[in-house]
């Protein structure tokens, strides 16, 4: 059996899955720590079973890591060392970063001897004096963690792996990251995403182990897996390192988590929470990936990301009249105090759902006095709103099977503009913690391969043997692995005959 938990901006949901069957959800307000209103979950849903035996894994999708970059807090003082010179000076380090987020992370940019060309060729040669001296001068301005980008090191990362070896030996007590571990091609957007990282991945480590050890003070010796931004999931030791890639497990979770529901595998998947609306496409049972850089708290970046749409619209949207206002703020998780169907004094779009005969909720004769039309109306407009976010999920103007999860999806009707039909499995408020539950391990690599030294084939091979590797690495059964997508690019502007290849791996957990 598995737990699959998801921590939203308003509810943490978890659910006990026995392979393909539901055992037993729960809902629960998120809580400001995150991690006690976790415990919670797991506490009740074990409570009644004694035999905590049966339960081999926990997973988990959590906002916790993204809120601590919207909000700017318990960021590590970072520092982004990049090895370029003497090119790519114009544009240093965090450019284009917001000012409150790089100051609170410290703002401390380097740049030194580095770097490659498209081909592989230096753009110069690492100097080691130069770097440690670098180490050095980080110590002293109190840096915790770092990230490394060597310029085009998707093709070549060896002088990144070089300078993280020369900055450990100087100051161990370091963070690392790696911009070929974590980005694509596309320098500054590769940069900004390993910054990201970098100053996650203490609090990161932290998260991690106080899961860890409210899970065996539970009796819950088990491995804890996180779900990944493109559906899959990773060892909760590799989430410590690279909690950059947990940032969009809440829409990934619940895409993945209808799919299972409705049996649907290519739709357009509507997730209405209690603060914010998720739209994203599935294709064969995963979300499509962004293909163009993502914005992630001001900061553009280029590592793998679900395509998705999101509008603050949920159960918890503050609505008032004259004129009619929905949103964007939400009364998020304390919905269940502050709501008028609760005794609160707050309209929410609940109470409107209430009001309208759409949902049993709370107490009814609490929203008696809300007028039936401004109801009416209201509903309306929550009902164009999720049918701009449908179209602008899909690629063409055909209608498309739609399929309502989350517990806001009370708010819309049966039917709507766009869609070929509206699907509304069972169990649709729990669908994110059981796409948590239910995600499979995954390996994924993108790299630049010269055809001059061998032929496509050879490259496609090497690709889908370093997925596949990647994909038993994060515990999968090597005997389940499969290839899910394959994508060659001919990158006809270098004179090197090169191609990029993008291969995605996934199977079962042992």
């Amino acid at each position: 059996m598995h737990i699959g938990i998801d921590v939203g901006g308003t509810n943490t949901d978890a659910v006990l899955m026995d392979g393909d069957v539901l055992v037993d959800k729960i809902k629960n307000p998120t809580t400001p720590d995150v991690t006690s209103g976790i415990i919670s979950c797991i506490n009740t849903l074990i409570s009644s079973r004694p035999d905590v035996g049966q339960i081999n894994a926990v997973m988990l999708g959590t906002t916790h890591f993204v809120n601590a970059l919207l909000q700017r807090r318990e960021l590590a003082p970072s520092a982004a060392l990049r090895l370029c010179l003497p090119a790519t000076t114009m544009l240093p380090p965090l450019v284009d970063w917001p000012d409150d987020l790089k100051n609170s992370i410290g703002g401390h940019t380097y740049m030194a001897r580095g770097g490659h060309e498209y081909d592989g060729r230096e753009i110069s040669s690492i100097d080691e004096k130069e770097l440690r001296k670098i180490a050095k001068q980080m110590t002293d301005e109190g840096v915790r963690s770092v990230s490394i980008c060597g310029v085009f090191s998707p093709v070549d990362g060896s002088h990144e792996k070089i300078a993280a070896e020369i900055i450990k030996s100087e100051t161990p007590d370091v963070n690392i990251t790696l911009s070929s571990e974590i980005g694509r091609v596309g320098l500054l957007e590769r940069e900004n995403a390993a910054m990201l990282n970098a100053c996650l991945v203490e609090v990161a480590s932290k998260t991690v182990a106080a899961i860890r050890t409210a899970m065996l003070s539970a009796g819950l010796n088990v491995p804890l897996f996180f779900s990944q931004n493109d559906g899959t999931l990773m060892q909760s030791e590799f989430a410590s390192h690279y909690p950059v890639f947990t940032i969009a497990s809440g829409p990934t979770n619940s895409m993945r988590g209808a799919a299972f529901l409705s049996g649907v595998l290519d739709a357009v998947i509507v997730d209405i929470g209690g603060t914010s609306t998720d739209g994203g496409m599935l294709i064969r049972g995963f979300p499509r990936e962004a293909a163009v850089s993502v914005n992630v708290a001001g900061v553009r970046t280029n590592f793998r990301m679900p395509d998705v749409f999101s509008t603050a619209l949920g159960g918890g949207s503050l609505i008032k009249q004259n004129p009619l206002t929905i949103g964007p703020e939400s009364v998020g998780f304390k919905l269940a105090r502050e709501a008028m169907v609760f005794g609160g004094g707050q309209m929410t779009a609940t109470d409107i759902a209430v009001a309208n005969g759409m949902a049993e909720v709370g107490d009814r004769r609490l929203v008696s006095n809300i007028e039936s039309s401004f109801a009416e109306d209201t509903i309306d407009e929550i009902q164009k709103r999720v049918e701009d976010v449908v179209d602008q999920v899909k690629i063409s103007a055909q209608p498309v099977p739609v399929v309502l999860v989350g517990g806001g999806s009370i708010l819309v009707r049966n039917s709507f503009d766009g869609a070929s039909n509206v699907l509304r499995p069972s169990n649709a408020e729990v669908a994110n913690a059981i796409g948590a539950a239910i995600s499979q391990v995954g390996g994924q690599v993108e790299k630049v391969y010269s055809l001059t030294d061998m032929s496509r084939d050879e490259a496609l091979d090497l690709a889908k043997d370093e997925a596949t590797r990647k994909a038993v690495e994060a515990g999968g059964d090597p005997k389940s692995i499969e290839i899910v997508d394959i994508e060659e690019i001919p990158l006809t502007y270098l004179p090197s005959n090169a191609l990029r290849v993008k291969v995605k791996a996934v199977g079962n957990l042992i």
